[in-house]
């Protein structure tokens, strides 16, 4: 079992930056591809980013791209989504997932566990 925690959600103006964070508790977490998704009010789960177990594969929403980065530092267990140039638009619940795999999963399906979420508010 893999316990995620996301961190550094906020209320933010428009054009403005935020980093957030998902710590993991495993033990093997260099096993594990991440990845973020958001969900509006309303709306699915959103696919926004995915990393690879090493960091050396990422993926990205055309929506973020160019926007935000995801980053790992598998000696903290952590992964990271830095979000700068953010729109009102982005306003969303921010949910990190894993899942141990070599690959880079971009489906909400792929992914085994989730973290309980942190919110982003873009204001205009």
């Amino acid at each position: 079992q893999v316990q995620l925690v996301e961190s550094g959600g906020g209320l933010v103006q428009a054009g403005g930056s935020l980093r957030l964070s998902c710590a993991a508790s495993t033990l093997t977490f260099s096993a594990y591809a991440m990845g973020w998704f958001r969900q509006a009010p309303g709306k699915e789960h959103d696919f926004v980013a995915a990393i690879n177990w090493s960091g050396g594969s990422t993926t990205y929403a055309d929506s973020v791209k160019g926007r935000f980065t995801i980053s790992r530092d598998n000696a903290k267990n952590t992964v990271y989504l830095q979000m700068n140039s953010l729109k009102p638009e982005d306003t969303a619940a921010y949910y990190c997932a894993a899942r141990r795999t070599t690959g880079v999963p971009g489906k909400n399906s792929e992914y085994h566990y989730w973290g309980q979420g942190t919110q982003v508010t873009v204001s205009s």
